[in-house]
């Protein structure tokens, strides 16, 4: 039976974790490796990649593939749907839509999204409540050349990540993670002091090149987030 591209890809994996392949060192090539495990070059090429993109080896185009010298561990963050969010912590979720209005982009987010031409974007406010409480604070911008339907939408009952994650998917997106001090709008969205420490995300997503959405979240003071990697 050939091999799949997951027992390539586990048996590579143990020669560099048990040493047999030491840091630096030139891996075999992928016609050798197809030829070793007995599978198609492409099923090598799909394990290869994997493993690059994990960080572990390092593939350069003429100069051949070799173990890393320091593996990159790579954090992995999702875009979770706030309503999932907060009811895996046990608590009751609310949504609250504050404004939505069609404004002209501003220059701003045109820098922010790269955009090319100027246009109308669809300005969003909500609110996100978990028992009750305030959990966070929406700022969304939909880019109305990319998602015209948008538009005539109805935000009020369904938080437009949730709209957006069943009416378009994603295959590039930028995230920002900053601390921040509450103004006085956000403190009062908040229910937090004028000056209390908020954590912020800010993220842009595009599909295939075309501008989707830019949104500025904001959590109350006590915020945590985990990753894994």
């Amino acid at each position: 039976m050939k091999s799949t591209y997951r027992d390539v890809k586990s048996d590579i994996l143990s020669k560099i974790t048990k040493g047999e392949w030491k840091p630096g060192s030139l891996i075999p090539n992928e016609v050798e490796l197809a030829e070793i495990y007995g599978c198609a070059r492409a099923t090598v090429n799909r394990a290869m990649r994997e493993l690059a993109d994990e960080g572990l080896i390092e593939r350069r185009r003429k100069a051949g593939t070799r173990v890393r010298m320091a593996p990159i561990r790579q954090a992995r963050f999702d875009i979770p749907v706030v309503r999932g969010e907060i009811e895996e912590k046990g608590a009751e979720y609310r949504y609250s839509l504050v404004s939505q209005v069609v404004e002209d982009v501003p220059d701003w987010l045109r820098a922010r999204l790269k955009l090319s031409a100027k246009g109308q974007a669809l300005h969003l406010i909500c609110m996100h409540y978990a028992d009750g409480d305030p959990y966070q604070h929406e700022d969304r911008w939909i880019n109305l050349a990319a998602l015209p339907q948008a538009e005539t939408a109805d935000f009020r009952d369904t938080g437009p990540n949730e709209w957006l994650v069943s009416t378009i998917p994603f295959s590039d997106a930028e995230i920002s993670f900053s601390a921040a001090l509450a103004d006085k709008t956000i403190a009062e969205y908040l229910s937090s002091g004028i000056g209390d420490p908020v954590f912020t995300v800010e993220r842009s997503t595009w599909w295939e090149g075309q501008a989707l959405t830019y949104v500025r979240l904001t959590y109350r003071p006590g915020h945590r987030l985990t990753t894994r990697y």
